[in-house]
C-alpha cells in the first residue's frame, strides 16, 4: 500500500522559479507526486499532514563535494579513511567501501538540512578513486546510494606534491604527467578489450555479463586501475578535480580537453583571478571551503566573494563545505556568507540545491521541488542563510528524519 504525506500550504522555494509561491505538495512513496495550489480527494484524506502554513519549504540541500562518513567525528586515525597514502595513483578505490553511516556527522548534516552529498576520497593522490552520491539518512550505505560511482577524483597542486615528494611526485609537471600516463594506458587497454570483442570490461565478464563473442585469449591482462578508469575515458563519469591555484585549474581543463573528458572543478580558490576564462570554458565549478584562514600558499586568495564573481562571469557555481573542513550542517551558512559578499540570494540557493545536483549528476532526482523528484525538503520559518536559522523539519525520501523541539 502506498504511503502518502501532504505538506499543506507551505511557501515553496523550488530552486527553479525565483519567486516563492504557496501550494500543497503531495508525496507518494518517497517521491513528489503532485504540486498544486490546493489538493483535495480521497488520497489527500488518507495522507499524513504537515501544516506548513507560514513555513518556508526548500529543497533538501546538496553538497557537491565533501568527505562525509569518511573521517570519523572525534575519532582520529582509526576513523580517517578518506586518504590512501601508499600509492599516488589509486583509481581502483571506491568511497562506498569506507563510509560509516553511524558517524555522528550524518545526524548533524540532517539537522542542517543537508539531505544529499557527493562524498569520496581526499586530495593526497594524483588519482584518488571514485566519489559516490548518497542521502544523509540510513543505517547501511548500500540503502543510501543515489549513485555508487559518480566521478573520479584527481588532485593538482600542493597536496599530492607534499604527500609524494619522496615517491616520484615532486613537481606539478609530475602530477600532470602521471595523470596523462594513466589516461593513455586506459585508452590502450580499452582498445584491446574491444579488439577482443569485449564492449564492457573484465569486471563485467567476471560478474557473468558482457561476454557475447569475446575472445578471452585476446583480452589484455586484468588491471584494476585501468578497469576503474574505463568509465572516465568512455565518458560515463567525469573527472572531479581538486584545484585551488589558477594554473592548476587551467591544467585540469587542458588535460580534460586533450582527452575529451568530462570535468568538474572543485575548490577553485583562485577562480576570481580567471573568472572570464572560466566563464568561457563552461565547466561547472564548486567553490569552497571558504571559512577559516589560509593554511597553505595556494589558499591565500580564498574568500566568500568568489562565488558571486564566478556567477556574474557566467559560471554554473556550487558552494561546498569540503566537510570535515567545514561541518556539513553549515552548508546553508556558507551560502549566506556568499550572499553577504555579493551573490544574489537565488543564485546562492541554487548553489546548494539544483546547481550542486547538476555538478554531481543527480539533478534528475534531487536539488529542486518538482513533480517526480525525490521528496527531500527543508522546512523552516524565514531564510536558511542566517546564523539564527532554525530548521523545523528535514525530510528525506518522504520520511521525517529530523524535527526540532519547537
Amino acid at each position: 500500500m502506498s504511503q502518502y504525506l501532504l505538506l499543506k500550504q507551505g511557501t515553496i522555494h523550488n530552486a527553479v522559479d525565483e519567486e516563492a509561491f504557496v501550494a500543497d505538495i503531495l508525496i507518494e512513496d518517497g517521491k513528489i507526486k503532485k504540486i498544486a495550489p490546493v489538493l483535495e480527494g480521497k488520497v489527500i484524506n488518507e495522507a499524513a499532514v504537515i501544516d506548513a502554513m507560514g513555513i518556508d519549504v526548500y529543497p533538501g540541500f546538496v553538497d557537491a563535494h565533501c568527505h562525509l562518513g569518511l573521517d570519523g567525528y572525534a575519532v582520529g586515525f582509526a576513523g580517517q579513511d578518506f586518504n590512501e597514502l601508499g600509492d599516488p595513483m589509486t583509481p581502483q578505490l571506491s568511497a562506498i567501501d569506507a563510509i560509516n553511516p553511524q558517524d555522528e556527522t550524518f545526524r548533524m548534516a540532517r539537522e542542517g538540512g543537508v539531505t544529499c552529498v557527493s562524498t569520496g576520497p581526499g586530495s593526497s593522490n594524483v588519482i584518488g578513486g571514485t566519489f559516490c552520491i548518497i542521502k544523509t539518512y540510513g543505517n547501511r550505505v548500500d540503502d543510501m546510494i543515489v549513485r555508487e560511482k559518480s566521478a573520479m577524483k584527481i588532485a593538482f597542486g600542493e597536496n599530492p606534491k607534499n604527500c609524494y615528494k619522496e615517491k616520484g611526485v615532486y613537481s606539478r609537471m609530475s602530477v600532470a604527467a602521471k595523470l596523462r600516463e594513466v589516461l593513455q594506458k586506459t585508452i590502450i587497454y580499452d582498445k584491446k578489450l574491444r579488439e577482443a570483442g569485449c564492449e564492457t570490461s573484465w569486471n563485467e565478464i567476471n560478474r557473468g555479463s558482457g561476454e557475447g563473442q569475446v575472445d578471452i585469449s585476446k583480452m589484455p591482462a586484468y588491471d584494476a586501475k585501468l578497469e576503474a578508469m574505463l568509465p572516465v575515458i568512455r565518458g560515463e563519469i567525469p573527472l572531479k578535480a581538486h584545484a585551488h591555484r589558477a594554473d592548476d585549474i587551467c591544467t585540469a581543463i587542458r588535460i580534460a580537453k586533450e582527452f575529451h573528458l568530462g570535468l568538474r572543478l572543485d575548490h577553485v580558490t583562485d577562480g576570481a583571478l580567471i573568472a572570464k576564462e572560466l566563464g568561457a570554458e563552461h565547466f561547472p565549478v564548486a567553490v569552497g571551503p571558504s571559512f577559516g584562514h589560509a593554511t597553505k600558499y595556494e589558499l591565500k586568495n580564498k574568500g566568500f566573494e568568489t562565488p558571486a564573481i564566478l556567477a556574474d562571469a557566467g559560471c554554473e557555481v556550487s558552494i561546498i563545505t569540503d566537510s570535515p573542513v567545514i561541518e556539513e550542517r553549515y552548508l546553508p551558512l556558507c551560502a549566506g556568507r556568499a550572499i553577504y559578499n555579493g551573490m544574489r540570494e537565488f543564485d546562492a540557493l541554487r548553489a546548494i540545491t539544483i546547481q550542486a545536483a547538476r555538478h554531481i549528476g543527480a539533478e534528475d532526482r534531487v536539488g529542486s521541488i518538482e513533480e517526480g523528484k525525490d521528496a527531500d525538503f527543508v522546512l523552516l520559518k524565514g531564510t536558511p542563510f542566517s546564523v539564527d536559522a532554525r530548521i523545523l523539519y528535514t525530510i528525506i525520501n518522504g520520511e521525517i528524519v529530523y524535527q526540532s523541539g519547537e
